[in-house]
């Protein structure tokens, strides 16, 4: 499987293990449609493709038309228009979807903690060891006269939110020091290499791709430390489809758990499978092998232990304007899912 920008791809998901191939008939046989999937792509995308290129998702008879967004917001838009089965993003958009009545359900997480802040070469230079990261933004701006631009994605977004969350809360930055542009991802690791930026939050394997092309750029704050137990990337489905299709939503969670063990025990055997699907020529596999090994990556499917850290993210998006206010988070996660997979392995 190959993913590229907007691009519609052949794929599927896999019945829970051991299931009987009877049960997968019966699966495949009541589902003629394609589901519709929204990704972006990044590493924490990575389960579905291993669990696409073992063969799993071709077992379970289903088809995904998979679509690549730019962000999790932009993604919210697909689920309003209902374009959308299945949405593989972060969770912070989701308040927003909820906030607008649109009735989601996390089934599973893929990555926590992925979003990681990276300092391009004018920043790091004063991104010395014992400088506080505050003191960092106010001798750049100092020296450059001007506050230290800093890229990331969309308000509403994970990464966003972990950016603002990290500056003001965190780190106690002054405002005056910092300037936040909201761009898309390839926009900003191309504007972190070009210069055009002084610093940017960045995924997995775009961490890998940038420090590798300029040793000059340096990652400044891990995921954990701009957001504690940062909730990153799930799986989450349309109320619709998990109340007329669920040993479908079974199969997506089920597949997702085999692939993240998959990706913990072999790293090695799945790179190159990764590599073809995220690289777009661009990346050799050696880069994804160094983006599975990163301290940015934390590959988890459970999305039981995110619940409160995702709660205490969109309280804080409500204080920041992304929100209009906080949106209950009783009935947006649906672990039992996850819980029968984990049983059934």
């Amino acid at each position: 499987m190959t993913i590229t920008r907007r691009s519609i791809l052949g794929a599927a998901p896999v019945l829970a293990a051991g299931a009987a191939l009877s049960g997968r008939r019966a699966l495949a046989q009541g589902r003629a449609a394609p589901l519709r999937v929204g990704v972006i792509p990044i590493l924490a995308a990575a389960p579905i493709i291993v669990a696409e290129k073992e063969g799993w998702l071709k077992q379970a008879g289903l088809s995904l038309a998979v679509t690549t967004f730019e962000s999790g917001p932009n993604m919210i838009q697909a689920l309003a228009s209902n374009t959308l089965d299945v949405y593989v993003a972060g969770v912070a958009p989701l308040g927003v979807a909820r906030s607008k009545g649109i009735d989601v359900k996390v089934v599973a997480a893929t990555s926590v903690e992925e979003n990681v802040f990276v300092a391009g070469p004018k920043l790091a230079r004063f991104a010395e060891k014992g400088v506080a990261p505050a003191d960092v933004f106010k001798r750049y701006r100092e020296s450059a006269g001007t506050p230290a631009r800093v890229a990331t994605q969309p308000l509403g977004s994970v990464p966003n939110t972990t950016l603002q969350y990290w500056l003001w809360e965190v780190a106690k930055v002054d405002p005056k020091d910092v300037t936040i542009v909201s761009m898309g991802i390839d926009a900003t690791q191309q504007a972190v290499l070009a210069g055009a930026v002084e610093g940017g939050t960045l995924r997995e394997p775009a961490v890998s791709i940038v420090t590798g092309r300029n040793p000059a750029i340096r990652l400044m704050a891990l995921g954990g430390e701009m957001f504690p137990d940062q909730p990153g990337t799930v799986v989450a489905v349309t109320r619709a489809l998990l109340d007329r299709e669920p040993e479908t939503v079974q199969a997506i969670v089920t597949s997702v758990v085999r692939a993240v063990d998959l990706i913990g025990r072999e790293p090695d055997r799945v790179a190159p499978v990764i590599e073809g699907a995220l690289g777009k020529g661009l990346v050799d596999t050696a880069t994804i092998r160094r983006a599975l090994a990163s301290p940015a990556t934390r590959f988890t499917a459970d999305p039981r232990p995110i619940v409160e850290p995702t709660a205490a993210m969109q309280r804080f998006q409500v204080k920041i304007g992304a929100l209009e206010r906080e949106v209950p988070l009783d009935g947006l996660f649906e672990p039992r899912f996850y819980e029968r997979a984990v049983a059934g392995k």
